[in-house]
């Protein structure tokens, strides 16, 4: 699997938020740049996942009728309990 390619160069960037957010945001880390590195980071990761997550409900919801008869198929040669 590729990783996302991230350069190691940093630029400074300027962001306002309300200051309410900024207080709970310096309450749990004591460097800002850290916190919003990490939290861009895991914001872009569970994207990406929500995209694979729904590019693969489409292939099973295009799929659904044969797996069905597959899995039935392949049921009706399993010796279960009765």
């Amino acid at each position: 699997m590729r990783k996302p390619a991230f350069s190691s160069v940093k630029v400074k960037i300027s962001v306002t938020l309300p200051s309410a957010l900024l207080d709970e945001i310096d309450r749990l880390s004591s460097n800002r740049s850290v916190f919003f590195e990490q939290a861009a980071r895991l914001h872009l990761a569970q994207s990406a996942r929500l995209d694979r997550n729904v590019k693969d409900a489409a292939i099973l919801e295009r799929n659904a009728e044969r797996l069905n008869r597959e899995a039935a198929d392949v049921l009706q040669y399993q010796d279960l309990p009765r």
